[in-house]
């Protein structure tokens, strides 16, 4: 080997450690943010947009939703970092364990869904709907369920 090769072999060995490296860091996120809607205001969405949903079913903390139910309203699983966007509290956002062993994001102790008939970013067809025997909300940054507006302490 002479010695420009070995500068060549050398210069390239550093560039791969460091993007691997780089990459280990960057890990995955899993982002919470704020869209907004002319009929429901502000509510959250998730980092491309789409429209994050409660489940009345579920208590505090804690999915009921699984097998069928999941397939129509995905849960919203947390990769490496969980980041509030603009708008939202970070101190709300947490995950919990489902019992396939991934961790689902929630909200102010609400599990996370996506509805799988919302096509498009800041589709909201699964708002205020019945579905899997309770109600399914869209929800603003203070906890509320959209169009529960006057369960906000005064």
């Amino acid at each position: 080997m002479n010695r420009s090769t070995k500068t060549v072999s050398a210069i390239t060995v550093v560039i791969a450690l460091s993007t691997v490296t780089s990459n280990a860091w960057a890990g995955n996120t899993t982002t919470i943010k704020l869209g907004e809607n002319p009929e429901y205001g502000a509510y959250l969405v998730d980092g491309a947009g789409n429209s994050l949903y409660l489940f009345e079913a579920d208590p505090l903390g804690q999915s009921t939703c699984y097998d069928e139910c999941a397939q129509e309203w995905p849960p919203i699983i947390a990769t490496d970092v969980v980041k509030a966007g603009d708008g939202v509290v970070a101190y709300k956002l947490a995950t919990t364990d489902r019992k396939d062993g991934t961790s689902q994001v929630t909200y102010d102790g609400h599990p996370l869904y996506q509805y799988a008939k919302d096509k498009h970013p800041g589709q909201t067809k699964g708002q205020d709907i019945k579905d899997d025997g309770a109600e399914w909300y869209l929800m603003h940054a203070d906890g509320i369920k959209v169009g529960h507006e006057d369960e906000r302490k005064s």
